[in-house]
């Protein structure tokens, strides 16, 4: 991880270029400006008040925090990840996840750009984690802040009104409607947000960024695809991907594949339709799946999940693909597969999933993942 960071701090031109944008916004407000005069910011009022700390920074310290900060995020989300599940975050896959982020280019990006998409990479497992211990109102106060930072889980308030978890659900909506409140009596012209950069959002940002969108639609028209029909399969498909959700939930099986799953398929299943789609998206739902392997029967122990993210790993050549405005092609790949492996880990029969995770022996009637294994 220290070569990763010295890597992007030392050679990198686009440092930080994501968090930037937000950072730009904080001293906008700072300086008497309209924060959403810049298109570029597309986060929540409550946002641009997060950022004041990094406003108040030198654009030097900024480049050294961003990926060190990145970099700490998906470790600790990783970490995070592993206790929903009780390994150990001394086991060898601890450690083999770690070293395995510093070769996964979805890694690589978002800690060089500085995505805020990062703080829900530390938000699902902690939300997650907290659900499994029975902690509701705490994982709803988790989601919503993590909401006031970026909206991106907010497909997870689908996985509280499934639990009927109303308190928690009321706590995760009120976080960031309350902070983004306030922060809007402080700026001026909070409602470009609506006027400008809303419908910014709405139509898919612009040209900067569709040629690295792997959502459905997006790919479905650069193949050709009338637009019309693409986001219609994109929409049929997040619609398809929910309903697989809902069927998992409905299991009721009790332990942390049924919170685990359900939350991925939702977050997954938003992906495919959401405009734009990035390929640090994923992070925020691999870390739980990856951990998820400790278990019998789960996404992870599946050849195809793997597959999947092998067109990521750093290093390997994929011709045709390597072009910058072609990688989302890849990127695509790798969404599209592990949706699907999720989608199939979700319905698959009864009879299966049992076959899946029957004991190997007379003695072993206890699911509680084996400790050091790994």
């Amino acid at each position: 991880m220290g070569a990763v960071i010295f890597n992007i701090h030392r050679h990198s031109p686009t440092v930080g270029m994501d968090n930037d944008f937000v950072v730009k916004a904080a001293r906008a407000l700072l300086d008497g400006g309209a924060p959403y005069a810049d298109k570029r910011f597309l986060y929540l009022p409550s946002a641009v008040l997060a950022a004041v700390p990094e406003a108040l920074l030198s654009a030097g310290k900024l480049r050294l925090l961003v990926p060190v900060a990145g970099v700490g995020a998906v470790v600790l989300g990783w970490l995070l990840a592993l206790r929903i599940f009780r390994v150990p975050v001394r086991s060898r896959l601890a450690a083999l996840g770690v070293a395995a982020l510093a070769f996964f280019e979805p890694f690589r990006n978002v800690v060089n750009i500085g995505n805020w998409t990062l703080a829900s990479v530390v938000a699902l497992p902690l939300m997650l984690l907290l659900a499994l211990r029975s902690r509701w109102v705490a994982a709803g106060a988790v989601l919503g802040l993590a909401l006031a930072l970026k909206p991106l889980l907010a497909p997870l308030l689908l996985l509280l009104v499934l639990a009927r978890r109303w308190r928690a659900l009321a706590v995760a909506v009120a976080v960031p409607v309350v902070a983004s409140v306030l922060a809007a009596l402080v700026m001026p012209h909070p409602g470009m947000f609506f006027t400008r950069t809303l419908p910014f959002l709405l139509h898919g940002q612009d040209g900067f960024a569709r040629p690295f969108d792997a959502s459905l639609g997006m790919i479905l028209t650069r193949l050709g695809v009338p637009e019309t029909a693409a986001y219609g399969v994109a929409a049929v498909a997040a619609v398809a991907g929910t309903g697989c959700a809902w069927a998992r939930w409905r299991r009721g099986d009790q332990g942390p594949s049924r919170l685990v799953e359900t939350a991925a398929m939702l977050m997954l299943a938003a992906f495919l339709v959401s405009r734009p789609s990035f390929d640090h998206y994923l992070l925020v739902v691999l870390p739980p799946l990856v951990a998820s392997v400790a278990l019998p029967g789960s996404a992870a122990r599946t050849v195809w999940f793997w597959i999947a993210l092998v067109p990521q790993v750093s290093g390997l050549v994929w011709p045709h693909l390597e072009a910058l405005h072609r990688r989302a092609f890849r990127d695509a790949v790798m969404l599209w597969t592990v949706a699907a492996v999720m989608a199939w880990t979700c319905v698959r029969p009864r009879v299966l999933r049992a076959v899946a995770t029957m004991p190997m022996g007379p003695e072993s009637t206890d699911r509680t993942p084996v400790r050091d294994v790994f």
